[in-house]
């Protein structure tokens, strides 16, 4: 029987902490242009393609580092994964408060953003929860990575206030003030986080592989290809459609910058609450029928958007449905890899998972530009979304709910 070490309660809990925080920064940092965009169009005369093209490269960027970080994480815990990061989203807000043309822009976006993103990301907090608890396993990875949608409810409306007076600068230096004070607190907060000595379960779990090996541990698993690919699918109607082009869409149907700003608000508020319940039901169902329902329920919220453009108030009816059903697929897809992949490669896994997700969502940012700039609306966008929707529940749904080691403990 475990006996309680309040050490190792505190070491817990302070990931679960400063992971919400440092989510709650990067995700209002990246929403941000989505929001801004309108201001740029107007300034700069940028085209909606080349700003979304951007986003685009931004999140094979991303894609690219999520790998790594995870294999960062699995060896050395989250401690300088995440401070690094604060740090990168700091400088690159900085960039773009001083912007004056597109250099800047692909330099503080592109660049400094890209790998500030990158390290401050929801694989990493979340294979970081996952190997720090036993129990309530799902219900913690659901609060930590709700700071991804948590601060976008707190900062994205008052955001969208500044940028009515002309001050999306100044939101862009107050994130970056915001992150610096972050990365000096969570370095000290996180000082007892660091993995030490991996246990003997972890060892036997692929805890002690090389990177390489690992990879090709997990590409010959049947579970990780049933979350890989759905999870691509995830992150082209989430990150890539409605974080880049919801707000810019409700604007070309008629609705102000304020109020769309405000709906998505909303839908981030409801969001977070969606997670953490997503997390609680993690440890309590069936955890393949919880992940397919979530996409199931996704699909059905894109059907509202074609009416937003004769009927602008649906925009919050849909922010509060998409809100339940947008970020709670990270609990059930983190708890099953590392039930099915081990705990020894659980930061490993969600990056080549997180990756995936990235790579959709690039394939969204510059799908939902390129329809608007070539069919003048953003109709084919939503019925891909749809359909896409429904092609990740099915996949989710052929994933186990529990491997062998889990059955045998039942």
């Amino acid at each position: 029987m475990n006996r309680f070490d309040p050490r190792r309660f505190d070491a817990k809990w302070a990931i679960v902490a400063v992971g919400f925080m440092s989510l709650s920064l990067a995700f209002s940092g990246r929403a941000m242009l989505s929001l801004a965009m309108p201001e740029w169009l107007a300034e700069f005369d940028w085209s909606r393609s080349y700003i979304s093209n951007v986003m685009a490269v931004t999140l094979v960027i991303i894609a690219g580092l999520a790998p790594l970080v995870g294999f960062a994480v699995d060896r050395g815990g989250p401690r300088s994964v995440l401070l690094g990061g604060l740090v990168l989203v700091g400088l690159s807000s900085l960039v773009l408060a001083n912007m004056q043309g597109k250099t800047a822009f692909i330099f503080g976006f592109a660049g400094l953003g890209a790998l500030g993103f990158g390290l401050v990301a929801t694989h990493a907090v979340s294979s970081a929860v996952a190997r720090s608890f036993e129990r309530r396993q799902g219900l913690a990875i659901g609060i930590a990575t709700s700071g991804s949608t948590a601060g976008q409810f707190v900062c994205v409306p008052i955001l969208g206030l500044l940028l009515v007076g002309g001050g999306w600068r100044l939101g862009y230096e107050a994130l970056a003030g915001g992150c610096l004070v972050l990365a000096v607190l969570s370095w000290w907060l996180l000082r007892g986080s660091a993995v030490k000595a991996q246990s003997a379960a972890e060892a036997a779990q692929g805890g002690r592989e090389g990177f390489t090996t690992r990879v090709f541990y997990l590409l010959r698993q049947p579970a990780f290809h049933g979350l890989f690919w759905s999870f691509l699918l995830c992150g082209y109607t989430t990150t890539g459609v409605i974080e880049t082009h919801l707000i810019p869409y409700a604007e070309f149907c008629g609705v102000p910058p304020a109020p769309s700003s405000l709906a998505f608000g909303i839908l981030m508020g409801v969001n977070t609450a969606g997670m953490v319940a997503a997390g609680y039901l993690t440890d309590r169902v069936n955890r393949t029928w919880l992940l397919g329902g979530i996409y199931f329920g996704r699909a059905l919220t894109f059907l509202l958007l074609p009416v937003l453009v004769t009927d602008t108030s649906i925009l919050w009816i849909f922010a509060v449905l998409f809100g339940i059903f947008d970020y709670a697929t990270v609990p059930p897809t983190a708890s099953l890899a590392a039930g099915h992949l081990g705990l020894g490669r659980v930061g490993t896994a969600m990056g080549l998972i997180s990756a995936g997700h990235s790579i959709g969502a690039a394939a969204g940012a510059f799908m939902g530009g390129y329809l608007f700039d070539t069919t003048g609306g953003y109709g084919w966008l939503w019925s891909s979304s749809f359909g896409l929707s429904l092609l990740a529940a099915a996949i989710a749904s052929l994933v186990p709910s529990r491997n062998r080691s889990e059955i045998a403990l039942a």
